[in-house]
């Protein structure tokens, strides 16, 4: 397990240290052979924030956190930690530490043992580790379950000893590798509520890793979104949402209607790639543009429409409670001006 940075390595005074700078990556590329899994990414991860790191599989989202971590090193470019380089530190001598997606407990310790581990390893006193484990698990709100196994335990359960194991060790930077992922839909929307209370009330760097839109959306400050070992944009939820920098970006975050160049120049006479969010999408009197209902679905809440926009299929959402129309119906359609985002790059 990774331990807390000794103050001499990342703690003591430096006049190049960044202090608002909790991670920074220059020009930070990792190859396996021919395979660029991060390629030149910079990036700079603000002190306190909920930063995450948002991408498919392959994307380069995993191992950039791993770089961080120290579990890969740099084939070029430099990471820093609070403004010191720290390709040459081992994993135990960073300000870091990881929760993993499967938790990684020992099933033969029990909770508060498992906790303490990293403090054992330290050499810390029996008595100050357990100590320190207690205070761990009250943070995460396990306060009584220090005797028992972790296959006693429920998912949920199981992820929190994890988070008061990786906290224990009083990091400046948490790592999460998609902690979330092996748990049910209202667990994990109730674990990230639980994550977004813990980083507040802890002011610690939070980086989280996943390829869950929403997840991203709903707790980090800002997103990096990452794509073929790149960063194509980092922002604010809502402004890679509603701004999208590229296709890519506007189809992977959230649902978009991406429209090619030749779409766009018949809508509004400009050559250029668009993206139109489908809650943009309103039903209009016959002054807006006719497009044929090709099917309807249900989502509870909303309908989810395919029209068929001349020779472009969109997709709109409206309120369930509304009006349903027909598959085969000719309906009139319009958005606002803003809503309809234009983008320079190709996808």
């Amino acid at each position: 397990m990774d331990q807390q940075v000794r103050p001499s390595t990342i703690d003591g005074a430096d006049r190049n240290a960044r202090p608002n700078s909790a991670v920074r990556f220059t020009g930070v590329s990792r190859h396996f052979g021919d395979v660029r899994a991060v390629d030149a990414v910079d990036l700079d991860i603000e002190e306190g924030e909920f930063f995450a790191m948002l991408g498919p599989s392959g994307s380069g989202k995993t191992t950039c956190l791993r770089l961080i971590a120290g579990f890969e090193r740099p084939t070029a470019g430099e990471v820093e930690i609070f403004g010191h380089p720290v390709e040459d530190l081992p994993p135990y001598r960073r300000a870091v530490n990881t929760v993993f997606q499967d938790y990684a407990l020992f099933p033969h310790m029990n909770v508060l043992d498992n906790v303490a581990y990293s403090l054992m390893v330290q050499g810390v006193d029996k008595t100050k580790r357990h100590h320190e484990a207690e205070k761990a698990l009250e943070l995460v709100r396990l306060p009584d379950f220090g005797a028992r196994r972790p296959g006693a335990l429920s998912g949920g359960q199981r992820q929190r000893v994890a988070l008061a194991r990786a906290l224990v060790g009083k990091p400046k930077v948490l790592l999460l590798d998609e902690p979330l992922g092996a748990l049910d839909l209202k667990l994990r929307e109730e674990m990230q509520e639980e994550l977004i209370s813990l980083q507040r009330q802890l002011g610690l760097t939070f980086v989280f890793v996943t390829h869950d839109q929403g997840e991203a959306m709903s707790m980090a400050d800002r997103i990096a979104v990452f794509n073929e070992g790149r960063i194509v944009q980092v922002g604010a939820p809502e402004a890679v949402y509603r701004r999208p920098a590229t296709p890519f970006v506007a189809g992977f975050v959230g649902s978009s209607n991406v429209l090619p160049p030749n779409i766009v120049q018949n809508l509004i006479g400009k050559h250029a790639w668009a993206s139109l969010r489908p809650e943009a999408i309103r039903f209009v009197d016959q002054d807006g543009r006719p497009a044929e209902v090709l099917s309807v679905n249900f989502l509870g809440d909303k309908l989810r429409i395919a029209l068929k926009l001349g020779q472009q299929r969109v997709t709109a959402t409206q309120p369930s409670s509304g009006p349903t129309p027909t598959v085969g119906q000719t309906v009139y359609i319009g958005w606002d001006n803003d809503d309809l985002h234009l983008m320079d790059a190709a996808p």
